[in-house]
């Protein structure tokens, strides 16, 4: 086996998404060296990982010749810029869901990647969940026939509205943008690219500066598919419904590695993605069986991206697969501000790229 020196990260941003997803995750993975965070508190980041090198800006981690990939994990407006200027530089990139705010700054860096040194991907984590895992699985063996209706929900109970900018009215807030690019990207990579798309989105908590309700139908002519978010649902609520010409799927319960992190548990410790909740499985005739649910691990994006950098496998999610999703969220705000249903728009040499294996 070839020895390979460790892929070195530098990830830029310690909120949420870098602290609870991006650096326990990058850590947790073989061949993997979280090397460097760009972030102004310091102390924050050494509370948990007290040896690891802060840089004061995202530009003196870009700068830094010993980083090999910049991971993006900040707001959503500065997404696209801060890729352009780690492509520009020959790094690596790996942003954070949504690859951009619209499909211009998305297809610019596109194209900035292709005559760049560095390569572009998008961190599409749920792709590794258990739960969208047991439901490809049931739909790949054939067990309800062929896919006539497919609903998937992500949904909280979040009745307060909170001071951070994922709630704000600035660019890049809202549900839409926030959990929109993980139901429309599982969507994506079982049934292609739909049709049209028809979206009701809505402000319903008291004091919402941003849409926190998403209710979209991505049509496929027979096939309906339907993605659901929501900040006002305490229960009641299943993470995925699907009928077909041979019987019907639900799987009730989500994943549980966002849980599991904010916990404070290692990816790939023992329990790590476990998932008791079974994916339940109802025939023609109304029998119903029970199919246990294999764990989650969204490892498998890192340990993609590893590959993929020796050579040795594809980009675990293509830049033109997060350009697609853009193209269904860009679609979706068109359709609530028109009221009717958008066309894809996507061109046709972005449709080929997007379905090449």
């Amino acid at each position: 086996m070839t020895a390979y020196p460790p892929i070195r990260v530098g990830l830029i941003g310690y909120g949420y998404a870098g602290k609870t997803f991006h650096a326990p995750l990058i850590c947790a993975t073989p061949g993997m060296e979280l090397a460097a965070i760009a972030s102004r508190d310091a102390t924050k980041v050494h509370a948990d990982l007290p040896c690891l090198r802060v840089l004061p800006t995202p530009d003196a981690l870009i700068a830094d010749d010993g980083i090999d990939v910049v991971v993006i994990a900040t707001p959503n407006d500065t997404h696209a810029p801060l890729a352009s200027t780690a492509l520009r530089a020959g790094r690596h990139v790996v942003i954070d869901k949504p690859m951009a705010l619209d499909l211009a700054e998305a297809r610019a860096l596109i194209a900035l990647a292709e005559v760049s040194p560095g390569q572009l991907s998008v961190f599409h984590n749920r792709r590794w969940d258990s739960d969208y895992l047991a439901v490809k699985q049931a739909i790949d063996d054939g067990a309800i026939g062929e896919v006539m209706h497919f609903e998937s929900h992500i949904d909280r109970y979040r009745p307060a509205v909170r001071d951070r900018w994922r709630e704000s009215a600035g660019p890049g807030a809202g549900i839409w943008y926030d959990l929109g690019p993980h139901l429309v990207d599982q969507a994506l990579q079982l049934f292609g690219l739909p049709e049209r798309v028809h979206a009701g989105l809505a402000i319903q908590r008291t004091g919402g500066l941003s849409e926190d309700w998403a209710h979209v139908r991505l049509d496929y002519g027979t096939r309906q598919v339907i993605v659901h978010a929501s900040m006002l649902v305490a229960g009641g609520a299943r993470r995925f419904v699907v009928h077909g010409t041979r019987g019907s799927l639900v799987k009730a319960g989500a994943d549980r590695q966002e849980a599991q992190m904010l916990a404070g548990q290692i990816p790939g410790t023992p329990g790590w993605g476990d998932d008791p909740d079974a994916l339940i499985v109802i025939d023609g005739e109304g029998r119903e069986t029970r199919r246990a649910t294999a764990p989650g691990d969204q490892r498998a994006y890192y340990a993609g991206l590893r590959d993929a950098l020796r050579g040795e496998a594809p980009m675990p999610v293509r830049a033109i697969e997060a350009l697609a999703t853009m193209a269904v969220i860009e679609a979706g705000f068109a359709s609530q501000r028109e009221q009717r249903a958008i066309d894809l728009p996507l061109t046709t040499d972005e449709r080929m790229a997007f379905s090449r294996a």
